[in-house]
């Protein structure tokens, strides 16, 4: 008779296997056009439950952040200014560049 462990470990197999031969059924989306506009949220799901996004098609979608994103600008402070700021950022722990860039981008979504 199989003890509860064995029964168990069965169950956890059988998971697996269903699992995997969901996958194997799975239809790959390899092109942006194949995947068509849905009118409701069911039948995007219905969509989704038999097929997968192409690893490479995913890899391609994924924004990678370049350093070279940002341009260099100078402006100038007054050095009392500069030093106020500066100080600020000090008590903060930040770089005071950064600071300014954060303040820039708070700033602008205020704006907008």
């Amino acid at each position: 008779m199989p003890s509860s462990t064995d029964k168990k470990a069965g169950g956890r197999e059988q998971d697996r296997a269903s699992k995997s031969s969901k996958a194997a059924q799975l239809k790959t989306v390899k092109e942006w056009s194949d995947i068509p506009d849905f009118k409701h949220r069911k039948d995007e799901a219905q969509f989704w439950a038999g097929h997968t996004l192409d690893a490479s098609l995913m890899n391609t979608s994924i924004h990678k952040a370049n350093v070279r994103e940002s341009t260099t600008i100078t402006l100038r402070f007054d050095p009392r200014m500069l030093a106020r700021i500066k100080r600020i950022a000090r008590s903060r722990y930040l770089n005071y560049q950064s600071m300014i860039k954060q303040w820039l981008s708070e700033r602008l979504e205020q704006e907008l």
